[in-house]
């Protein structure tokens, strides 16, 4: 019997002892803190290995030498003061013993001062921004795994899912300090190998940092649940010398010098039809399709279609100033400073022209740098005056927050004040909603548990109309719910309050105005 006890304590504490070359266990990364968080992790696996065999090892003894077979009689006690002040001290310090090592690795992990290389990480559905402080470099990261394996129609890489067009590059060596925000949901950028996992959110800036020891490629992914193409945001680091980073620089400066006078020379070229045709196809695949489809038919309630829509059957103008600078308060984001002059002129004629649409448009690098031609502009379109995009890809702002480059003065529309029928608002805000308001609540109203709260039957929507136009207006703070008073008009506004207090079953009968809107905490 003895020999089975010294078995089981041999074979408990073989488990930690082999740990290290178990493929199932942590990994202990390529930089100091990511040893750390490994030392961290096999210390506690040891403690708890040591608790069970301790705790089974008095079990099974227990049950072997007190059996009722061999006349074993228990002890007749109630309560044992020294007992009690054992087993509350003993977890005690064992809990202590983990928080000293644990507390040091945590303030060691959010010390990112003195560092030597600050890079901001700006999260966007779905690739990574990347800019290098005070070196004028930038780029965006996107996934290249070839569309064919993602089908199945190809045999599968080793690193499937986890290659990207332009990997982040970094000296090792060098203490690297990450600021990390979001252009537009909650992701986390996350690589294992240097036990570094913030997460970048709208609006707010987070610090992480990293020192790597030794050159080689490592990857990792967005480890936040940030929408449909969630996995299919990986990130990749290309750890170099600290003399091949700096050769890295100047060959980055050197490209984007060429691609400005590229850029430059391309205003006043003119592509053909079909040349446009196909490399818009390109652009379209790898930047649009994600969101719109590679059929251009969309998401129903989510992301719109293109086929026949009418952004498509529009203004060349109007199509070109959504594409350059997005439309607030949906999903749709501004690709001035991700696409050339000439690629969104690819991909608007691209988009006007496939599909069926067949407008016959051609838009040529020159249209896209002036915004459109004047006489392409919609009378009634409430858009913004297109902006004038640069010939060539701005460089890295040199602080966290987003300095804006051009000041463009908005053409004020008159605003329609007047008093609609039930069902011209119930049809108007149907459309606001789906285009607004349905990729957080969802198009049937229910939101997403835990994250964007339901309409149906909500305490919002059933409550006072003034409670409800509050939030619509001006947001709610601390929330996702941004503020649409300065993106939708006023008749817009009434117009969805009306439908979100109507629609699915809530049935209030409320019809709000324009003018309610505008007299609005008034």
């Amino acid at each position: 019997m003895k020999r089975l006890l010294y078995g089981l304590m041999v074979l408990f504490f073989a488990v930690p002892l082999a740990a290290a070359d178990m493929p199932l266990n942590m990994t202990q990364g390529v930089t100091e803190i990511s040893g750390k968080v490994y030392d961290l992790h096999m210390i506690i696996l040891y403690i708890c290995c040591a608790i069970g065999v301790v705790v089974f090892g008095i079990m099974i003894y227990s049950m072997i030498y007190h059996r009722k077979s061999k006349g074993a009689v228990p002890a007749d006690f109630h309560d044992s003061t020294k007992v009690e002040i054992a087993w509350t001290v003993v977890p005690f310090l064992i809990l202590i013993g983990m928080a000293i090592p644990a507390t040091k690795t945590l303030i060691a992990m959010e010390d990112p001062s003195d560092a030597e290389l600050t890079i901001k990480v700006t999260g966007s559905q779905w690739k990574w921004h990347y800019s290098y402080f005070n070196e004028d470099v930038e780029f965006y990261s996107l996934l290249s795994t070839p569309a064919d394996q993602i089908t199945g129609t190809e045999t599968k890489t080793e690193t499937y899912l986890l290659e990207v067009d332009k990997p982040l590059v970094l000296p090792i060596n060098r203490k690297v300090r990450f600021l990390m925000t979001s252009d537009d949901v909650i992701h986390s950028w996350w690589v294992p190998a240097f036990a570094v996992k913030k997460d970048a959110n709208p609006g707010f800036i987070n610090e992480a940092w990293t020192k790597i020891d030794k050159v080689g490629t490592y990857r990792g992914q967005c480890a936040e649940l940030c929408g449909k193409d969630h996995g299919f945001m990986p990130v990749v680091v290309e750890a170099v010398s600290e003399a091949d980073f700096e050769q890295w620089l100047k060959d980055q400066k050197q490209l984007t010098a060429d691609a400005k006078a590229a850029a430059e020379a391309s205003l006043s070229q003119t592509l053909t039809f079909d040349e446009l045709m196909a490399q818009g196809e390109q652009v379209y695949m790898g930047r649009c399709a994600a969101c719109h489809q590679p059929n251009g038919a969309g998401l129903p309630g989510v992301f719109p279609s293109l086929i026949g829509s009418p952004i498509i059957k529009g203004s060349v103008a109007g199509h070109i100033d959504i594409v350059v600078n997005g439309q607030p308060g949906t999903a749709m984001q501004a690709f001035a400073k991700q696409l050339t002059a000439t690629e969104i002129a690819a991909v608007v004629t691209y988009e006007r022209n496939a599909w069926g649409n067949d407008s016959g448009d051609v838009v040529q690098a020159a249209d896209v740098n002036s915004g459109g031609t004047p006489s392409d502009a919609s009378p009634a379109s409430d858009k913004p005056t297109p902006v004038t995009l640069p010939a060539e890809l701005p460089a890295t702002q040199p602080e966290v927050e987003q300095v804006v480059a051009d000041v463009v003065e908005e053409a004020t529309p008159d605003v329609v004040m007047d008093d609609l029928s039930m069902d011209e608002l119930m049809a108007m805000g149907e459309q606001v909603y789906l285009s607004s308001c349905a990729a957080c609540h969802q198009a049937a109203g229910t939101g997403l548990p835990g994250a964007f709260p339901a309409l149906v039957g909500s305490p919002l929507v059933m409550g006072p109309v003034e409670g409800h136009l509050e939030v619509v207006i001006n947001g709610q703070p601390g929330t996702a719910m941004q503020g649409f008073s300065s993106i939708l008009s006023p008749q817009q506004l009434a117009a969805v309050v009306t439908y979100e207090r109507n629609a699915w079953g809530n049935n209030t009968g409320d019809a709000v105005q324009a003018t309610d809107v505008v007299g609005h905490g008034k």
